[in-house]
């Protein structure tokens, strides 16, 4: 009997300190998005308002096409390794290496593609290719970020945000001074790549100081069959949600040219910069949630039901105050300029519901099994978002991609579900996240 007890204290006591862990690492991670939120908004916005409408476009085209690879960098292996890792602790170092080599080989693939693509385009425009070039090499340093997927395995993000944020922060200032001494367009996608460089040393001083070794790090074939064939749907549900978030700014430099991608990217910038909260608080309670569901079934819904539903909220209170406000806000931040990017903002804010909504079910879809699915989900989003591009551009210009996005976004995060006997489930969640203070 007192063992009995003993153990059920044990349980308790491991379940209190896991729920401490994940609460200190969901602050740590919040931490560091609000850092880069409040920083980015004010050293962006400065940099909008020096570079104009036109040379922003510029930018942030060349930024969406650049974005457009980041799955051939990543290779979806991100929640995959996270997963293998928080069940295979002991085995890390296998783990580890063999990621680090596929993100590596992945980020010099990245790079060749994209500008490749550029010429195959017949893109002649020199400033144009070489600010996708270099903006591109940053995928190759991503490779460090592997060391970043153990500490979130751990639940200890707060050492990454710390390696992080010193190189960003650096890189802010770095930009303010190009600004003050008015440097070209170029010299701020060199400083832009800069910073993945010195966010990839600040990773490896963090992982070696805590006691790790690179050294150990090796490579397995069978460890990399394993992780690809479970991340290769995700690397095209990749391209998909990029298609998203990307193929608007794209479309629109194709169709009508750089300064409706500058007014549109100012309004895209206020509005996805509230991203970071379902990142944040996914990627702390995820390894949790597949923890839960070798143990406890009603519990892992239970879990994931709590999820969406704070997700709904969260996404609610930002963009119904955000649609009323989208005018000012603009004005304030970026300047006469950019006005027309008000109208555009207060529709587009609305897909934060279904991103939102979309990020909660992701451990779902990848404890399940189920990525092959989401894949097919989000490729039908994509290709709706095309078509729909496509008809509302001509018309509406930034505006008919804003309603394009939505739609699209709504289609493949929620309603395609519906539709579906294995995702029928988690539709009925999530139209229940939808219903206020509702109890799981």
């Amino acid at each position: 009997m007192l063992s009995k007890l003993k153990l059920k204290n044990l349980s308790k006591f491991k379940s209190r300190s896991g729920l401490r862990a994940i609460i200190a690492n969901t602050g740590w991670l919040f931490a560091d998005r609000i850092l880069r939120m409040g920083a980015s908004l004010i050293v962006g916005v400065w940099v909008a308002r020096y570079l104009g409408v036109q040379q922003y476009g510029l930018f942030n085209y060349a930024l969406a096409f650049v974005s457009l690879f980041s799955p051939i960098f990543t290779l979806g292996l991100d929640d995959v390794v996270v997963r293998h890792l928080v069940r295979q602790s002991s085995n890390k170092d296998e783990i580890l290496g063999t990621t680090f080599w596929l993100k590596l080989l992945g980020g010099i693939a990245s790079v060749l593609l994209a500008v490749g693509t550029m010429f195959f385009l017949g893109e002649h425009e020199t400033l144009k290719i070489w600010l996708v070039a270099i903006l591109a090499m940053g995928g190759i340093f991503r490779a460090a970020d592997t060391i970043e997927l153990w500490f979130q395995s751990q639940v200890q993000s707060k050492y990454t945000v710390l390696a992080k944020n010193t190189a960003f922060i650096l890189n802010s200032a770095i930009k303010i001074a190009l600004i003050l001494t008015k440097a070209p367009l170029l010299v701020f996608a060199w400083i832009t790549l800069a910073e993945f460089v010195m966010s990839a040393i600040g990773l490896l001083i963090v992982y070696q100081v805590k006691g790790s070794s690179l050294w150990l790090w090796r490579w397995s074939f069978s460890a990399a069959k394993t992780l690809m064939k479970e991340s290769l749907p995700l690397v095209f549900s990749g391209f998909a949600i990029l298609i998203f978030m990307k193929i608007d700014q794209i479309m629109l430099g194709q169709m009508i040219g750089n300064t409706e991608v500058g007014i549109y990217s100012a309004a895209a910038r206020v509005s996805e910069i509230w991203y970071f909260i379902p990142g944040a608080i996914v990627s702390s309670v995820a390894p949790s949630i597949y923890t839960v569901k070798e143990k406890s079934e009603s519990l892992y819904y239970q879990r994931i039901g709590e999820l969406l539903s704070l997700m709904t909220c969260i996404s609610l209170a930002i963009a119904l105050p955000m649609t009323f406000l989208s005018d000012k806000i603009i004005m304030v931040m970026f300047g006469s300029g950019y006005a027309e990017a008000g109208a555009i903002l207060a529709v587009h804010i609305w897909t934060s519901l279904f991103v939102f909504m979309g990020l909660a079910t992701s451990p779902w879809f990848i404890a399940e099994g189920l990525n092959h699915v989401s894949l097919g989900k989000t490729l039908f989003g994509a290709i709706l978002n095309i078509i729909l591009n496509l008809l509302l551009i001509p018309k509406y210009a930034g505006l008919g991609a804003a309603i394009a996005t939505i739609i699209s976004q709504a289609a493949a995060t929620f309603l395609c579900n519906a539709f579906d006997s294995r995702t029928q489930k988690i539709f009925k969640i999530q139209v229940r996240s939808l219903i206020p203070f509702y109890k799981y």
